[in-house]
């Protein structure tokens, strides 16, 4: 079943909640081995996302995905505006001319937001990043449509390997970010921004569940 317009608006609600609601967690996990504003800023970021919407919601879908990615870079501090921001603005441009998105629209828009993340962050998966969730949640979302499950089954599995990313990222040390810095004292510390995308994918998955 394909998404609309007013999937891709529930999906970015649902992401704010979350943000709004997991913020102080996601800061606390951050101040152990990073910046220590990553709930704080994409908070921020979401927040001004909402006072966006209103005005964009009436274009298409790949210029509402854009906007939010737009934003997020110039309200997000950090390396999460840049990583975030940019990740949504690639993905939008899978979106262009789509009044809908076919399931196979919605991986290649993962996809383009994969590696846009990459390049950005000069990084892979392994690295304690938010590339061990994503990466593996595009893999079972990917299987599910394979398997010909609906969307919002897909996000289920893709949810769940997310989650499952996120504990990997304990086990990990970190080399990328600030978080390198402490080498192996990294390790037993979940990574924020492989949270924050779990986050993401709950969200799109409880859009998913709402149609």
């Amino acid at each position: 079943m394909a998404a609309t317009k007013a999937d891709v608006l529930r999906f970015i609600d649902e992401f704010d909640k979350r943000i709004e609601e997991h913020h102080q967690a996601l800061t606390d996990l951050d101040q152990a081995i990073g910046d220590g504003d990553h709930g704080i800023n994409m908070n921020r970021g979401m927040k001004a996302v909402m006072e966006k919407i209103p005005s964009v919601q009436d274009k298409t879908i790949a210029d509402i995905v854009k906007t939010v990615g737009m934003t997020l870079m110039s309200k997000v501090g950090g390396a999460s505006g840049p990583l975030y921001g940019m990740a949504f603005v690639k993905a939008s441009a899978k979106a262009k001319g789509k009044e809908e998105l076919s399931p196979e629209d919605i991986s290649e828009m993962i996809g383009a937001a994969i590696a846009s993340i990459e390049k950005a962050g000069k990084s892979t998966t392994g690295e304690k990043t938010m590339l061990d969730a994503i990466c593996p949640a595009k893999e079972a979302y990917d299987k599910a449509i394979a398997d010909g499950k609906s969307v919002a089954d897909a996000f289920a599995d893709a949810e769940d390997a997310a989650w499952k990313g996120v504990e990997y990222t304990k086990g990990i040390i970190a080399t990328k970010g600030r978080a390198r810095y402490l080498g192996e004292r990294s390790i037993g510390h979940q990574d924020p921004g492989a949270t924050s995308i779990s986050y993401l994918i709950q969200s799109a998955r409880v859009a998913a569940e709402a149609k």
